[in-house]
């Protein structure tokens, strides 16, 4: 009997390590701002293709930063983990554009301030090259508007974590309250006042 516990062990462990690095080689990230990270981390989650986001702070010079402490120089963003065999860094930022409101200077909806302000961080020169021309096609869908969404080189991105660790997934936790901000916020109205127009 201890014989054959061993072997399926032995076995499934064998299998786990055989599959694993195969699931998860072809998996890419992505940080993007766009206002409050719980709505950014409720809309991506939606999207065919994400398998996690996770809610946090980047784009600052301040190591650890922390929701109810100090973030400046900070933004509110996400880090969007994505099959690019299902979505391309093309459709993540699509789907970015269509859950922000790129004309927005000083935050995101009822959100103000620095923290808010909505941004594409890239890694390398290939995701700067797709942003660029990602945010050219918005600039030419809204030629008498500016856009002022900047594309920023990627830097450190810092989790909530710890006591704050209840802003993960908050749009599960607590339904009810953060349908009534995101209602209060505006959010939607205003994303349907953008992009509804645009799709027409």
């Amino acid at each position: 009997m201890r014989v054959t516990k061993t072997l399926i062990l032995t076995t499934l462990l064998s299998t786990a390590l055989l599959v694993s690095p195969m699931a998860f080689a072809d998996m890419k990230k992505a940080v993007l701002a766009g206002g409050c990270f719980w709505c950014m981390e409720s809309d991506f989650e939606k999207l065919e293709g994400v398998s996690d986001v996770i809610s946090g702070f980047t784009g600052g010079t301040l190591k650890d930063p922390t929701y109810n402490g100090n973030h400046e120089g900070h933004y509110e963003a996400v880090e969007i983990t994505y099959d690019p065999a299902v979505v391309s860094y093309e459709g993540i930022l699509d789907h970015f554009w269509r859950n922000i409101d790129p004309f927005d200077s000083g935050g995101q909806f009822c959100d103000r301030g620095h923290s808010y302000l909505s941004a594409i961080f890239v890694a390398n020169a290939e995701e700067r090259e797709i942003a660029e021309k990602s945010k050219a096609a918005v600039e030419a869908m809204f030629p008498d508007q500016k856009v002022f969404t900047p594309i920023i080189d990627a830097s450190t991105f810092y989790p909530i974590k710890g006591e704050e660790s209840y802003h993960q997934d908050y749009y599960k936790k607590s339904p009810i309250r953060y349908k009534l901000y995101r209602w209060n916020c505006g959010r939607d109205q205003r994303l349907e006042e953008i992009w509804g127009k645009a799709k027409k």
